[in-house]
């Protein structure tokens, strides 16, 4: 019988891990060379200045089963992290910044892993070097001690810089600033500096200099440009002093002076020399050549020259002495110099002024102010003198005192001279500035120590000539006057100065000119006032002008210009044209009163005017300033003013008063009759006397019938006596011929009125159209054309008109039929535009009704009509 085994689960499950665990390999990484950028990162190189989050690398591996990997990196305890990893996709990120110098090689551990097994590896990343380094010197400061007798060529020092890149980044080169003013040179690759070949140095010209060395490198990339990096440090040279200069005099040239009372071993002068090397001098022995002649002798020492013989028994005026300074050393050097003694006489006598009478300090001038320029001054005697001998007796000569005015000849004395005062400025010798000029002459020695000098005084006491033209104080005077003022009144007083004294400044004042008659003046104390019997009258003349002379004893004169201003007062009153005037007053116009004040200004012809009077009142108003009269703003028609008054003219009396603004005030009063109407009627009354008949008579009807049939009547007896004249003529000559004519009247005839006593009107206007009759005064001809003339006979007596016949005045050799306008009443009287048209209609129907009847009445007589 087989046996069967039974495993459990567990165990099972725990065989078929293992052999899974068995089955499962490693993941590996990609090599693919150093120059490429993904792998494992071996021989991987970086540039020293990749900026720091550049993308470097990316790791790269794959798992034989196909899992997915996952990537790590790992450092050194104690070094630097300087990448950071993705571990999804093995992207390598630069996360500190490198540096060369500092470290040229990074190890760091790479990883991959598939989840189970995990494969490490360690790489070593090179950083490569990058111009970022700057030369530096090493040892420095560069002080450098140099003899003076270096020869030219040699070189003094090394100057050396380091540079830590490498490549041509950490090669150096080495110059001079300033290489063209520098005594210096330097080799540029091993930086020795030498002397300039040709220069030599001096420690007397120069003992220090200072030279700029440049250290540069070669240059190289950085961060993709090309950068070069130089340094600069400065080099002392100071130069040593060598014994290669001969002594040198200082002070030269000497000159020396022995006086008459000078010791006998008196120093005279010293003589002072010095080692030309100063950075390591000798000591100097002097020494007296030649040129003495026994009487001076050196301090071999000191170089302190003296006079060994008393100065009386010198026989030069004139000692050359020739001097030796040598050094005192195992290199000896030698330098000369050459003293001048000079044996001069004693300044002891200062110079002195002698008059006419021997030694004299002051002078004393008498003359006329003004002289000539050039002049010279005769009347002063002046000597001067000094004692000394050579330079001690050379001095100069000045005046000192009020400079420009006079100036003194010699200037410059040797012993003795004259002394000559010249005239330099003569407008300055002015009587009226000064009366008396003091001046000091002034004699001070030149070329002495001591300076001797002396004074003398020069009074001029001068006399006044007639040199000054009187001058008024102003070249015109301003001057007001009331014209109220008096005759005789003062106006202005004028000043005039003569600077001249006694007779010379005496003054006279005139004046003269086209304004001044109304004027005077006083001859001495130049007060201009009126004449006695002068009127002054703004109004008339407020403005005068003339000149004013004042001239002195011999003529001399001068002129100003004077203007006066003759001021108004109120001496006026205002005055209207008429004391009665009539004004038409329209309603809603204004009429104007007017007065005019004579006063020549401001206020006094000012005019104010005011209403006194008026019945009744508080009708009108009046503008204070113009004169407009206009009613009250509630008068707005006539019927309204009817409510006020009975007096149905509408004609009022006011009393006006003009009143000026003067001080005191005068007034004038004016009765102004003010005819109120409308502006209807007042077109109407413009038209002609018939409307303003018409418009008179309007409130009464019957009035105006009865003057239109007298009117009518008046035609009718005209007609009646023109008939009965023609028949009797006509009867006669048995023709009936044009003897008459009627015409327009012509404006330049003198009208032939008809007066109606009893007719009479409130207005007066210019007549309306009349119609006249005028003879024929030429041959008449009949129809036969026989030009006999006819005999007229003479007419027959007048007809007598019924009452109130108007009278007639007949005049040959023409006589006038008047037309006279009227108006009846309209029952719409109170619409004045029909009211208008009414009367305008009336009057021209009348004038038509006269004409026609007149024109048939003459072609009843067989008259022609024009």
């Amino acid at each position: 019988m087989k046996q069967v085994w039974h495993l459990p689960p567990s165990l099972f499950l725990n065989l078929v891990h293992v052999c899974l665990v068995q089955a499962n390999y490693a993941p590996y990484f990609f090599d693919n060379g150093a120059s490429s950028t993904n792998g494992n990162m071996a021989l991987l190189s970086l540039s020293e200045d990749t900026a720091v989050g550049t993308h470097v690398y990316t790791l790269n591996g794959t798992d034989p089963e196909g899992d997915p990997v996952t990537y790590g990196m790992t450092f050194e305890a104690g070094s630097r992290s300087y990448f950071a990893i993705d571990d999804k996709y093995g992207n390598v990120t630069l996360t500190e910044e490198l540096d060369r110098e500092r470290e040229d090689e990074i190890e760091v551990v790479v990883s991959i892993s598939d989840g189970l097994s995990t494969v490490a590896e360690k790489v070593r990343i090179l950083v490569t070097d990058a111009n970022d380094e700057s030369p530096e010197f090493i040892n420095t400061p560069y002080i450098v001690q140099v003899q003076e007798d270096t020869p030219s060529g040699s070189s003094i020092f090394k100057i050396e810089a380091v540079d830590r890149d490498t490549g041509s980044g950490g090669s150096i080169t080495y110059f001079l600033q300033n290489i063209h003013t520098n005594k210096f040179t330097i080799d540029r690759h091993s930086g020795v500096l030498r002397i300039k070949t040709g220069i030599t140095l001096d420690y007397e010209k120069s003992r220090t200099y200072f030279i700029t060395v440049v250290a540069k490198d070669g240059g190289g990339k950085l961060r993709g440009n090309n950068k070069v990096f130089s340094v600069t440090t400065t080099v002392t040279i100071n130069v040593e002093d060598v014994q290669d200069t001969p002594p040198i005099f200082v002070g030269t040239p000497y000159y020396g002076y022995v006086y008459e009372d000078t010791l006998a071993g008196s120093e005279v002068i010293t003589v002072v020399a010095i080692d030309g090397d100063r950075g390591k001098p000798n000591d100097i022995h002097y020494s007296l050549i030649n040129g003495s002649d026994g009487s001076f002798e050196i301090n071999n020492t000191t170089g302190a020259i003296s006079v060994i013989k008393n100065p009386a028994r010198l026989k030069k005026e004139v000692y050359e002495l020739k001097i030796q300074a040598s050094e005192i050393g195992p290199e000896s050097a030698d330098a000369f110099a050459t003293v001048i003694i000079r044996v001069v006489d004693l300044n002891n006598h200062p110079p002195t002024f002698y008059g006419e009478n021997g030694l004299q300090n002051r002078f004393e001038l008498t003359m006329y102010e003004h002289p000539p320029e050039g002049e010279i001054l005769r009347g002063l005697k002046i000597t001067v003198n000094d004692s000394d001998q050579g330079a001690n007796a050379k001095f100069n000569l000045r005046l000192v005192g009020p400079g420009g005015i006079f100036r003194v000849v010699p200037q410059t004395v040797l012993n003795e001279a004259q002394v000559t005062v010249i005239v330099e400025n003569s407008a300055a010798i002015d009587y009226e500035k000064f009366q008396d000029l003091t001046f000091k002459l002034l004699a001070i020695e030149v070329n002495t120590p001591e300076k001797f000098s002396s004074t003398a005084d020069i009074v001029i006491h001068l006399l006044d000539t007639n040199d000054n033209i009187p001058k008024f104080s102003s070249d015109y005077y301003i001057a007001r006057i009331p014209e109220n003022s008096p005759g005789g009144s003062n106006v202005v007083a004028v000043t005039a100065t003569d600077p001249d004294s006694g007779l010379w400044g005496e003054m006279k004042y005139s004046i003269y000119g086209t304004g001044a008659d109304l004027f005077l003046i006083h001859p001495s104390t130049g007060i201009i006032y009126t004449q006695p019997w002068a009127v002054l009258d703004a109004e008339v003349a407020s403005k005068y002008n003339f000149y004013v002379k004042v001239e002195d004893t011999e003529g001399k004169y001068s002129l100003a210009e004077v203007f006066i201003t003759v001021l108004d007062v109120n001496d006026h009153s205002p005055e209207f044209n008429e004391n009665i005037q009539e004004k038409t007053m329209i309603i809603g116009s204004p009429v104007k009163v007017e007065a005019i004040d004579q006063d020549a200004e401001e206020p006094n012809n000012i005019v104010d005017y005011s209403i006194m009077q008026a019945d009744p009142a508080n009708v009108f108003d009046i503008d204070q300033s113009t004169g407009e009269i206009k009613l009250k703003s509630y008068i707005r028609s006539l019927d309204i003013i009817h409510n006020i008054t009975n007096n149905k003219d509408c004609i009022w009396s006011v009393v006006v008063q003009a009143k000026d603004r003067g001080s005191p005030s005068f007034s004038t009063t004016a009765v102004l009759k003010i005819d109120i109407t409308e502006e209807i009627k007042a077109r109407t009354l413009r038209k002609g006397p018939m409307a303003a008949f018409l418009m008179q008579t309007k409130d009464n009807p019957m009035k105006a019938l009865g003057v239109l049939a007298g009117v009518m009547g008046v035609m009718v007896m005209i007609t009646i006596l023109i008939s009965t004249a023609m028949f009797w003529r006509n009867k006669r000559s048995n023709k009936v011929m044009p003897v008459r004519r009627i015409i327009k009247k012509r404006q330049n005839f003198q009208s032939r009125t008809i007066r109606m006593e009893w007719l009479k009107f409130k207005r007066s206007s210019n007549a309306a159209e009349k119609f006249a009759v005028e003879e024929d005064t030429k041959s008449l001809q009949n129809e036969n054309s026989n030009n006999n003339f006819q005999v007229l006979p003479p007419p027959p007596p007048t007809v007598p008109a019924p009452p109130p016949a108007p009278v007639f005045k007949v005049s040959a050799p023409e006589w006038r039929v008047p037309t006279v306008s009227g108006s009846l009443s309209s029952p719409m009287a109170n619409k004045p535009l029909k009211k208008e048209s009414a009367a305008c209609t009336t009057n021209s129907a009348l004038v038509s009704e006269l004409k026609q009847r007149f024109e048939m009445r003459n072609a009843a007589l067989g008259h022609p009509h024009i």
